[in-house]
């Protein structure tokens, strides 16, 4: 598939297609708290694009590591918290070579 606008949101089809995955394993990823849809319901779920990115982590850390899903929502948010901060000191930093 063509790359994707990060800011746009993929309707669960697309969302699996993408993944090339099935509905079932999206909704465990939800249930586990690894990505979060909009909608009520699955049938009407979306997902941001970014969190594509998030699913991948998650087949890896699973797959290669033997992460369970509990543990996979954890470690991403740790991974974004980190990033977080990061950045948060890179514009620190760059205030104070003023």
């Amino acid at each position: 598939m063509s790359r994707i606008d990060e800011s746009a949101w993929l309707a669960i089809g697309e969302f699996c297609a993408y993944l090339h995955v099935d509905r079932h394993w999206v909704v465990e990823l939800v249930d586990a708290g690894v990505i979060e849809p909009r909608g009520p319901e699955p049938e009407s779920w979306s997902f941001p694009a970014s969190a594509l990115v998030r699913a991948r982590a998650t087949a890896r850390l699973v797959n290669d590591l033997g992460v369970n899903l509990a543990g996979v929502a954890l470690i991403l948010d740790l991974i974004e918290e980190r990033r977080q901060l990061e950045h948060r000191l890179d514009e620190l930093e760059r205030l104070l070579e003023r």
